[in-house]
């Protein structure tokens, strides 16, 4: 890097903190609990996983300070799937936690993710090279990708590479589809007595991989102020100009934590959790509708502005709009010749309407015109709607404007409606780590190189208890295994890691429900401002909302 900002020069003397098994280095002593299960569908996991299947969970004391003597060995790591703050400071744990074991060792940066480890594309990862890295956000040292390791070929050839460079280990930082992907690639190793072990580390900004042993993924808290000042600042502005009301989109497909936490952080008037949608089985109808009554009601009180969040995936909880979308995909690909004929949006909206049956026919026709058009023409290699390209901000802010007209018409309000929509989505996917990423990430780097040590596989880095300090984390290993299930995929039964999403009787979401009311119709917006790395520790080693109320007693 031949140019760097004065923030990025401080932050490089960023010494992470590490769980005290791990500070004198990454040899440790390891206790073994009992063996595990599976979280569900437990004999078809261990069928499909007999050589890694019912491991134990793994906890590290400090070592005993002998003079063991680890063999030098070569590793590899890959940074996979979608970027999150902190992956840098995940290799950089890695790379000191393997020379803290012998320095001879070598680490090897598989380029772009899996597909490098089929195709033998990598890079050596030196001391020179990290340090231009630490405490970085990105993942540009060595680049990500999106390939499935899934398939008996990429097994073989991604095995030969790495034995072509003397790699004993392989690290993947990745989310639930990337760890299921190391546990495959672990089984098939271990059950064909191919001496390379795999490790995973958790990895997603959207906060659903996390379960009892793994308490957070990493890039969750920094992703989270990230977009958390933004709607501070929105807010704000909000409160300044008293005219606009603000639909903000947020990512997250699967589960709406970064809603929530949000939610937590800065008090807006209308926070939509998927969640809880699904479990109500509300209708978009009834969506639009409270979201009328809360702008209805801030508006009898002269106050015509607010803000409102939504995750990037709410149109998939909406049992109606489910359906719908389910009825789209095997529509369109059924008609996929005559629909390709068509040339222009409303010929193309009307063979649509012409063609669904009555009960999604009906949604369809609540929709906006450009909603309609974008479930119909944007579709993902498998024929699927891309549902993270529906303006679900745009779809809302329209229909609750048609719902409070009607409202005017029947004398239920009198106010002025003027919205502004955003999506928050890639500007937190790289933002230089907060203190708490930082540390959590080089542990869970650390933590790896200290399994590989041990010999381990199959397992994915778990550092707990953070919420405490740095003295008091607990460092280990959690069988991936344990956290798997089954899923119908593709109109297969896959064995994958089970997502994590709100649980609507957890703390964070009681403490939410329990506060809602007041945040409508208040303007009690809290402004968390950017994030600080240096200053008093209340303000620079926070932890997310979430993970305070999850921890708390």
């Amino acid at each position: 890097m031949s140019k760097i900002s004065p923030l990025q020069k401080a932050r490089a003397a960023y010494a992470p903190k590490l769980p005290p098994a791990l500070v004198n280095g990454a040899k440790v002593k390891v206790a073994e609990g009992a063996p595990t299960t599976a979280v569900a569908d437990a004999e078809k996991i261990q069928k499909l996983f007999s050589a890694t299947f019912g491991s134990p969970v793994l906890t590290f004391e400090a070592g005993s300070g002998d003079s063991q003597a680890y063999p030098a060995m070569n590793v590899g790591v890959i940074l996979s799937g979608g970027q999150a703050p902190g992956g840098h400071n995940v290799i950089a744990g890695l790379f000191d936690g393997l020379k803290s074991l012998n320095p001879a060792n070598k680490l090897y940066g598989f380029l772009n993710g899996p597909d490098g480890l089929v195709k033998n594309k990598y890079m050596e990862l030196t001391s020179e090279l990290i340090a231009d890295y630490r405490n970085t956000g990105g993942f540009d040292m060595i680049g990500s990708g999106r390939t499935k390791l899934e398939k008996e070929e990429q097994f073989k050839q991604g095995f030969a590479n790495c034995q072509a460079l003397g790699i004993q280990a392989l690290v993947i930082i990745g989310g639930d589809d990337s760890n299921t992907n190391a546990c495959l690639l672990a089984e098939y190793f271990k059950k064909n007595h191919l001496p390379i072990n795999v490790i995973g580390c958790p990895k997603t900004i959207d906060g659903d991989l996390k379960n009892d042993q793994i308490e957070t993924s990493f890039g969750f808290d920094t992703a989270c102020r990230v977009y958390s000042e933004l709607i501070g600042n929105i807010g704000r502005d909000a409160n300044s100009a008293k005219k606009y009301w603000h639909f903000i989109k947020l990512m997250g497909r699967s589960a709406s934590h970064i809603a929530l936490e949000c939610a937590l952080q800065t008090q807006p008037n209308i926070a939509i959790i998927s969640e809880e949608v699904a479990a109500k089985k509300m209708t978009l109808g009834a969506i639009v509708d409270q979201m009328a009554a809360v702008i209805a009601k801030r508006a009898a009180n002269g106050d015509n502005f607010g803000v409102a969040l939504i995750p990037e995936g709410l149109i998939e909880f909406v049992p109606e709009v489910k359906a719908l979308i389910a009825e789209l995909n095997d529509l369109l690909a059924r008609e996929a010749e005559a629909f390709g004929k068509l040339n222009d949006a409303d010929s193309k909206i009307a063979f649509v309407q012409g063609k669904l049956n009555a009960a999604e026919a009906a949604v369809f026709n609540t929709l906006p015109r450009g909603i309609q058009l974008q479930l119909c023409l944007d579709r993902d290699p498998h024929g699927n709607v891309q549902v993270s390209l529906i303006e679900t901000e745009k779809m809302l802010a329209e229909m609750v404007r048609t719902r409070l007209q009607e409202l005017a018409a029947a004398g239920k309000y009198n106010g002025k409606f003027s919205p502004q929509v955003h999506f928050f989505g890639y500007e937190g996917r790289c933002a230089a780590p907060s203190n708490y990423d930082a540390d959590y990430c080089y542990s869970l780097g650390y933590t790896a190189a200290a399994l590989i040590g041990a010999g381990k596989t199959g397992y994915m880095s778990s550092v707990r208890n953070t919420t405490r300090p740095a003295s008091e984390w607990v460092a280990g290993g959690i069988p991936i295994t344990m956290m798997m299930n089954i899923e119908r995929r593709h109109g297969e039964d896959k064995p994958v890691i089970r997502k994590a999403l709100v649980e609507l009787d957890g703390k964070p979401f009681q403490f939410f429900a329990a506060n809602r009311d007041a945040w409508a119709v208040e303007t009690g917006y809290v402004y968390p401002g950017p994030i600080q790395y240096f200053g008093p520790s209340e303000v620079c080693d926070l932890v997310t909302k979430t993970l305070l109320l999850e921890q708390s007693k």
